[in-house]
């Protein structure tokens, strides 16, 4: 994710934090001096924030590591203001699968508030009548009501929340996982109405959430779309064919030319039928701007590039398209450059595939 700088690597996991979490740190401070005018209260805040953030932390390993059980690796896991993400390679098929690691994120909070509330028992500093505020009382009461929170807010039953994929598991032990997602996204959305409506007279924060799980639940909805219209599809079936290849030796202006001739705007560099580098469209302006058009493609080309193979499910290829910063990629076949794919030839491969089952 952009603007994220890794902090850790735990268990294997890249462990990132946005720079707008700091922006959030800033401003409970700020508000903290605001309320109580003293530089304690103000730690007090950031600690008790930290900790939070830190549950945050262990709620999605809680989904990671059970994720890894069912053999389905953990790309990184990002803090963010709002919350955590952790970036799963894929979610798991089974319905069982899928609802254990839904659930993993919520049992951790569940066992942290059990700890923190049996710490306050033995302790015998149990007050469950004291008024609950952020800014106030003691830290652990604090620390395990707020676990507590995050356990039953996790578990609405819509998108993106972990409620949202429980009620999907479950339904689709019942039926088709496509089918299981509409309702499942409906609900959602029938959910964040509610919230808007109360939130326009009560609480406005309400509205954001309302916002925060509509789209959501439409994301997810449109995403198992995708996935059910290109899930087991080789990259074979989807990439072009028909596409230009340069030498490095060639200048600039062949490039242009090809470019203003054709449809292409990423180049695949061959040399004896070696696929050596790409040139993209951005580097070739910015070549051109600097150096003009006589240069060497050898000197523009990007030699550091990925490439998926030709067997490789599309589905898969796609994510890398969307989070690689790369336009095209080169199609490989036992070693030889059989074509190429973009984001823009796998929409309408999509499209023609959904106007074929709409045609059966």
């Amino acid at each position: 994710m952009k603007w994220s700088w890794k902090i850790a690597r735990i268990a294997g996991i890249d462990v990132y934090i946005h720079s707008t979490f700091f922006l959030l740190l800033i401003w409970i401070g700020f508000s903290f001096w605001l309320t109580e005018r003293s530089i304690s209260a103000v730690i007090n805040g950031l600690v008790f924030i930290l900790l939070l953030f830190l549950f945050v932390l262990l709620h999605e390993f809680g989904h990671a590591l059970v994720a890894r059980k069912y053999g389905i690796p953990t790309r990184d896991i990002t803090l963010l203001p709002i919350g955590g993400v952790a970036r799963l390679e894929r979610m798991p098929t089974d319905p069982k699968q899928e609802l254990w690691v839904a659930l993993a994120g919520p049992m951790v909070n569940l066992g942290l508030a059990v700890i923190l509330f049996g710490w306050l028992l033995i302790t015998n500093t149990l007050n469950p009548f004291q008024p609950f505020t952020l800014t106030s009382g003691s830290l652990v009461f604090r620390l395990a009501t707020v676990n507590l929170s995050l356990l039953l807010f996790n578990l609405i039953p819509a998108f993106p929340m972990d409620g949202g994929r429980v009620l999907r598991a479950f339904l689709a032990t019942k039926m088709e996982y496509t089918r299981a997602t509409q309702i499942a996204a409906t609900i959602g959305q029938g959910i964040a109405l509610i919230f808007g409506l109360i939130g326009l007279f009560s609480n406005p924060f309400l509205v954001f959430i309302a916002l925060f799980v509509w789209i959501g639940a439409s994301q997810e909805a449109s995403m198992v779309q995708v996935r059910n219209i290109i899930g087991g599809v080789p990259v074979r079936r989807a990439m072009l064919t028909q596409f230009r290849a340069l030498h490095p030796t060639q200048r600039l202006q062949d490039a242009i030319e090809a470019i203003l001739n054709g449809y292409q705007q990423d180049f695949p560099i061959l040399d004896n039928d070696r696929l050596v580098g790409i040139l993209t469209r951005p580097k070739l302006m910015q070549a051109l701007s600097q150096d003009g058009n006589m240069i060497n493609i050898a000197s523009v080309m990007d030699q550091d590039f990925q490439s998926a193979d030709a067997n490789e499910m599309l589905e898969m290829v796609s994510e890398r398209l969307q989070t690689c910063g790369c336009r095209t990629l080169p199609v490989i076949d036992n070693g030889v450059l059989v074509g190429m794919i973009t984001m823009e030839n796998i929409g309408e491969f999509m499209m023609i595939e959904t106007a074929l089952k709409r045609s059966r």
